[in-house]
């Protein structure tokens, strides 16, 4: 009977995370999640700014797998800034970058230990890298930098077999940067510019992570998959 399948989800408790969490769960694979604040009762405890702190979480990892290993990494944990580019603050480019950018670039690095030979590792990025969406350019500057890593993991990391792509999502109704995706006005201008014709529902974006990570995407790696409901055409 081949063995239970273990991933590892940053920023689990809630919105996107949540929902592969789900997913995952269902499909049979172990999930254990990460969160920065809140009750969620058995997950880990993780602020992915705080650098400093990675040794500590590899090694309550290493206890919580028992001598197992993950096989899906998945780098969720993100934060948005809404605002125009003229006034955009040095300080919130630099809080993107820690946890959009070197989140995903470092804690991917104190993990490789962990990550079992033919794992996977699932980056997260979103359409407004493909089209110009007026208060995200820092954002979208950021999530491309992540489009970028996601091929240099992908290509370092082959010798082992792991396999490295980024989900790309778009507009979708969470309480992401303050919930303002929530705004009418809002979901009526992502809903003109994606053609299904409205903005995604968590679920319609972390359904298809199970399939990602599966064996039917094995010669997949290096990629950005689109599920944006066409939001990036």
């Amino acid at each position: 009977m081949a063995q239970q399948k273990i991933a590892l989800i940053t920023g689990a408790g809630r919105g996107l995370g949540e929902g592969m969490a789900r997913h995952l769960t269902a499909s049979g694979v172990t999930v254990l999640g990460t969160h920065r604040g809140g009750a969620h009762p058995g997950f880990l405890h993780l602020d992915v700014a705080r650098f400093d702190t990675y040794p500590d979480f590899v090694a309550a990892v290493r206890d919580r797998l028992d001598g197992a290993g993950i096989d899906y990494l998945i780098n969720n944990a993100g934060i948005g800034v809404y605002a125009p580019y003229a006034e955009t603050t040095a300080a919130q480019f630099d809080a993107l970058v820690d946890v959009n950018l070197k989140a995903p670039y470092f804690l991917t690095q104190h993990l490789l230990p962990l990550i079992n030979d033919g794992g996977r590792v699932l980056n997260v990025t979103t359409a407004v890298t493909r089209g110009v969406v007026p208060g995200m350019s820092a954002y979208a500057a950021v999530k491309a930098a992540v489009e970028v890593l996601t091929r240099y993991q992908a290509a370092e990391l082959a010798a082992r077999s792991i396999r490295v792509n980024a989900i790309m999502g778009g507009a979708v109704e969470t309480d992401f940067a303050d919930g303002i995706m929530r705004a009418d006005f809002v979901k009526d201008l992502a809903a003109h510019t994606i053609i299904q014709g409205r903005i995604a529902t968590v679920d319609d974006i972390t359904a298809a992570v199970p399939a990602i990570l599966s064996d039917a995407f094995q010669w997949a790696t290096g990629g950005i998959i689109d599920v944006s409901g066409g939001q990036s055409l």
